[in-house]
């Protein structure tokens, strides 16, 4: 079997030819895998029972959250849904 220039799948035969850069892992661009993840991500939370919310808030409330989510170990975004999931408790009371 000769060497082929076009053959790269011989790996073997291409042992001494350099090549520059990572090595292509994935055959999609990288917009396209962003949105395949995007959308694998939304299926995940999908399953979870988890929704999207989205809303603006000023600028000083984020640091507040963010400070408080410090300093009780864990995320903005849990800290948001348990200060919401408190709210609704009392206010059923």
């Amino acid at each position: 079997m000769a060497k082929e220039a076009t053959d790269l799948t011989t790996i073997d035969l291409f042992s001494d030819d350099k090549r520059p850069g990572r090595p292509k892992t994935n055959p999609h661009s990288r917009s396209v895998q962003v949105k395949i993840n995007k959308r694998n991500q939304v299926k995940r939370d999908k399953t979870n029972g988890l929704k999207r919310v989205e809303f603006k808030i000023h600028q000083n409330l984020i640091t507040q959250l963010d400070q408080l989510a410090k300093n009780t170990g864990t995320n903005r975004s849990e800290l948001i849904e348990s200060l919401l999931v408190k709210a609704l408790a009392l206010d059923e009371n």
